[in-house]
């Protein structure tokens, strides 16, 4: 189990990121925008240096549903590769069987 600082922390990421999603978009519209003067892109520029970086998509980590593990995680079934061989051993997960020879 992960430390649950951690996993809130990546819930307050998740949080921020949604909030502001409108915001950075609109900002990186403008600094992308090359018809625009140079004074205003840099202006749009500032602007999005000043919002918080946890409101970065890209800080958001990929967590494990289950056990809050950061890796071997699979994004189709969100959780890491050893709680679905636990649940699929345990036989929770429908049309899984966990191979023995």
């Amino acid at each position: 189990m992960a430390k649950k600082s951690a996993v809130e922390k990546n819930e307050h990421r998740r949080e921020l990121a949604k909030s502001y999603a409108g915001r950075r978009s609109r900002l990186k519209a403008l600094v992308k925008n090359k018809e625009l003067p140079i004074e205003e892109r840099f202006a749009a520029v500032l602007k999005l240096a000043e919002l918080p970086r946890n409101s970065a998509k890209v800080r958001i980590r990929n967590r494990c549903e289950v056990t809050g593990r950061p890796r071997a995680f699979y994004r189709k079934l969100k959780m890491s590769r050893i709680a679905l061989r636990e649940l699929g051993s345990q036989g929770q997960i429908p049309g899984l069987v966990k191979s023995s020879w």
